[in-house]
């Protein structure tokens, strides 16, 4: 990867001021799913196990407890268990299902010279460190959101069947069919998310299923029939919590950004929909999740990140009078889907203000 480096033009013989806070990419899908601790020395693949609920198999999404079927289906599954005198039952196996994911390294590096290094009024190197902590954030935010909205339970605005043909709104009907999928799935509720820290543990929250959003859509969100603000909650709220809707908390973040112009097959201002040209709307995928519906390697712990800092000085060959200096990070991340019937993704537009 190659390196940032710093050209700015030095302040010096001016007030220096502050230095101007950037937008901080909040944590909002690194805190949630199933947080797992890897070990050093042990490989780079992480394999989980669960066992299959009986007459589930491994094609299905490993939470039907009820088989599909006509009649009576619940009669039935009773009428299968009973026994009858002197007749040993046919025994069942159980199946195992695996998840299989492989850890990859990410890196950030910045340099900087000898002359911001010794002359700059300003802390350089501090303000390096600020961008590399804001960076990874960003980066874990994005791997999260990329393997979430691959999801195969899938649901699109208005009439839509497809991304292509989203011609509607986040919508009260939208979210109670969301909902209805989930619960058939066995799909608990969320009540814990991991703490802002570098260390491992979690937070209480309130239960519910969790919807993580772009925040273009916190208009609609707010319309929606029985909307209850954050700031009302009698309990605690999530991290950006915008408020709730029945079962659903809804948390926004700007680093989950839409498919620009992606609902080719409608014009935005027909359907008053937001539009990045003006031509077709901008397609924002939705994640909606139950309890450990995906699992990450979290970034917390003093081993999570592997920091580099080389201030200028240090002659090599390569850098014959130490001109240069280095400072950012490399870390391990993994993301996997563990349930399908578990998480949805909602494919909506975005009202037009």
């Amino acid at each position: 990867m190659a390196a940032n480096t710093m050209s700015t033009t030095a302040r010096i013989g001016k007030y220096a001021g502050g230095i101007l806070k950037h937008a901080v990419p909040h944590e909002v899908l690194a805190r949630g799913g199933r947080q797992v601790t890897f070990p050093k020395n042990n490989s780079n693949t992480y394999v989980a196990r669960r066992w299959l609920p009986n007459g589930t198999t491994s094609s299905t999404n490993g939470n039907l407890l009820i088989a599909n079927g006509t009649g009576d289906r619940a009669a039935a599954l009773v009428a299968a268990a009973q026994t009858s005198e002197g007749v040993t039952p046919t025994p069942d196996q159980i199946t195992p299902q695996d998840q299989t994911v492989v850890l990859n390294q990410y890196a950030c590096l910045y340099s900087f010279t000898d002359q911001v290094y010794d002359l700059y009024e300003d802390d350089i190197p501090g303000a390096i460190k600020e961008q590399i902590g804001e960076r990874v954030a960003l980066i874990n935010e994005l791997m999260i959101f990329g393997a979430l909205k691959a999801s195969t339970n899938q649901f699109y605005g208005g009439t839509g069947t497809s991304r292509a043909t989203v011609n509607g709104k986040l919508s009260l009907n939208l979210v109670r069919k969301i909902v209805k999928s989930l619960q058939a799935n066995h799909g608990e509720n969320v009540t814990s998310v991991l703490k802002g820290s570098n260390n491992f543990g979690s937070d209480p929250v309130a239960p519910g299923y969790v919807v993580y959003c772009h925040t273009d859509l916190e208009p609609d969100i707010r319309d929606l029939p029985g909307f209850i603000d954050a700031s009302q909650y009698a309990g605690q709220a999530m991290p950006y919590e915008v408020g709730k809707v029945e079962r659903f908390r809804f948390v926004t973040s700007p680093d989950l950004p839409s498919y620009q112009d992606a609902a080719t097959s409608v014009t935005a201002s027909a359907v008053g929909l937001s539009s990045t040209t003006g031509t077709n709307p901008d397609v924002y995928p939705i994640i909606v999740a139950a309890k450990d519906a995906w699992s990450q390697v979290a970034v917390r712990g003093l081993d999570a990140l592997k920091p580099t800092y080389l201030p200028p000085g240090e002659k090599s060959k390569s850098d014959p009078f130490g001109q240069r200096g280095y400072a950012g990070t490399i870390w391990y991340k993994a993301v996997f889907l563990e349930n399908n019937g578990w998480l949805a993704v909602a494919n909506v537009g975005a009202s037009s203000l």
